[in-house]
């Protein structure tokens, strides 16, 4: 390669970098990124109480791996033979405890609006912390959350 064609390709590297440096939304773009929280829902719905803990303990590690709760919005979505697990009376005093860690961190917990329905344990029989899923159908709340960029976990 002569020295002109490698002028002319430096020329046009260094063109085509200050193209993109110079476009708007660029550096904007990247700053969102880096200040944007990752955005997680959980899926809890089965009876094993091992799974359950371990849910809860993943959770916890998630908000440590990403920095600390200020870096991570995450729903916990619990429906089905999961929820009487939950209930306040039987409780395993270890899922409890799990529960408070992520809730005093900032997790947002919801218990399906159907399944306390079916189960007939209203929300003042849960676990403290508990909401009701914003839609009544906890599948349909995930789903919801899934579009709104929610990655999804099922432990």
């Amino acid at each position: 390669m002569g020295i002109l064609q490698r002028r002319r390709m430096y020329s046009f590297v260094l063109l085509s970098l200050s193209i993109l440096l110079l476009s708007p939304g660029v550096f904007s773009s990247v700053a969102v990124a880096e200040t944007e929280k990752t955005k997680v829902v959980y899926h809890v719905d089965g009876h094993d109480l091992a799974t359950a803990k371990y849910a809860l303990a993943l959770i916890n590690k998630h908000i440590e791996a990403e920095g600390g709760p200020d870096k991570i919005d995450i729903k916990l979505v619990v429906h089905g033979p999961a929820l009487p697990l939950f209930e306040a009376d039987t409780v395993d005093p270890d899922l409890k405890a799990k529960l408070k860690t992520v809730i005093d961190q900032g997790v947002g917990a919801e218990m399906c609006q159907v399944s306390m329905k079916l189960f007939g344990t209203p929300l003042e029989k849960l676990v403290a912390g508990f909401t009701p899923t914003e839609h009544p159908v906890a599948v349909k709340r995930i789903a919801d959350l899934q579009k709104a960029g929610y990655i999804y976990i099922k432990p």
